[in-house]
């Protein structure tokens, strides 16, 4: 595939779209602030002029930021929903039009998260951004085969993965330096980036919604599940 990667770090979009060049792919790095809707119009803009349409879009942009929920300041809740949720809205706003418009097969993944489908204690701003992921990627998922548009829809919820999401979190939190501490909140064995990325390439080949990447939490979601319609209880899960 050629790829276009998009980050709010400069110097890292360009150190990984010069990484993934050298090993022989077609690449194209754009620095972008996934929480300004223009910044996405250009980062769309800059794709179809390279590459001439853009098929499997990753919504993928996400902060973290653990706490209380009466205890979030606005900046807080405006940064984290910005990032999380907004970056969803924009991509899709920003990408979708054209895909229908071209009439080709696609496929959109939104990354939402587990916490997305169970709530956590002390990850209210997580939790609300990743149950408005969840459900706006159903929604889309509805609209786009009502449209008869063939574009496929998955929503990613994995579990804790090994990423740079605290480290990037506490750089990029309101305050800086001086905010919010952002600490390790699993206490579950984080699994590789790329296990996560190979199931998210088989749910587009087979075109299947829902990405889960540790079974160890079904039985929790189903406990949730049955909460709501048997037995109005709520599921403490715990560790992330």
């Amino acid at each position: 595939m050629r790829v276009v990667l998009a980050d709010v770090d400069a110097e890292a979009v360009a150190a990984a779209s010069e990484r993934l060049a050298a090993e022989g792919a077609e690449t194209l790095g754009v620095p972008t602030d996934v929480t300004r809707w223009d910044e996405v119009d250009e980062l769309e803009a800059r794709a179809v002029d390279r590459f001439g349409a853009v098929h499997v879009l990753c919504n993928n942009a996400g902060v973290q930021m653990p706490g209380k929920a009466w205890e979030f300041t606005r900046a807080e809740w405006e940064w984290l929903l910005g990032v999380n949720l907004g970056g969803v809205v924009h991509g899709i706003a920003s990408f979708v039009p054209g895909m229908i418009a071209r009439g080709e097969p696609g496929h959109v993944v939104n990354t939402a998260s587990v916490g997305g489908l169970l709530a956590h204690p002390r990850t209210a701003m997580y939790t609300a951004s990743k149950y408005a992921v969840v459900g706006l990627s159903e929604t889309l998922a509805h609209d786009l085969r009502a449209e008869g548009a063939p574009i496929g829809v998955s929503v990613l919820c994995p579990g804790g993965t090994v990423s740079s999401l605290r480290e990037n979190s506490g750089l990029l939190r309101p305050g800086g330096e001086l905010g919010r501490e952002v600490p390790l909140v699993t206490q579950h064995e984080r699994i590789p980036a790329a296990d996560v990325a190979a199931a998210v390439v088989e749910a587009i080949r087979a075109n299947r919604f829902w990405i889960l990447t540790h079974p160890a939490y079904n039985d929790l979601i189903l406990e949730r599940a049955s909460g709501i319609v048997d037995t109005d209880e709520l599921v403490a899960p715990g560790v992330i």
